[in-house]
């Protein structure tokens, strides 16, 4: 597979988050996915992710990808996301996803999410 496929298949999978079709997303997925969340922890595989989703997407996320740039096995998505902030108050949080593919499928993601200052109360 081309990085353009890999790149397409994020798109997809992303689609199917913002719709709130778990079992959509993790059709993306290989069974032995690792999703590091950096700074917070490690899940692996894809019951650990589907168990997740079920809390921490259980109203689909507000998210936008701003630019996604794909080489070999690999697409960085960079973008902004709603979440819960320090208070429990929604906010806006800069992230860039580092995905690996293997067959076709996500294998690994490295997430890198961080609350700009100013919305930090700054």
């Amino acid at each position: 597979m081309t990085a353009a496929d890999h790149k397409s298949i994020l798109e997809q999978a992303n689609a199917a988050v913002r719709a709130g079709d778990n079992e959509g997303f993790l059709a993306h997925c290989t069974d032995d996915i690792r999703w590091t969340t950096v700074g917070e922890g490690t899940l692996q595989g894809k019951q650990a992710v589907r168990e997740w989703m079920k809390e921490g997407y259980a109203v689909p996320p507000q998210f936008e990808v701003r630019h996604m740039v794909a080489e070999g096995d690999h697409v960085v998505a960079i973008g902004t996301i709603m979440g819960d902030g320090p208070n429990g108050a929604p906010a806006d949080f800069a992230y860039s996803d580092v995905w690996q593919f293997r067959d076709g499928k996500m294998c690994a993601l490295d997430a890198f999410v961080v609350q700009p200052a100013h919305d930090q109360g700054r």
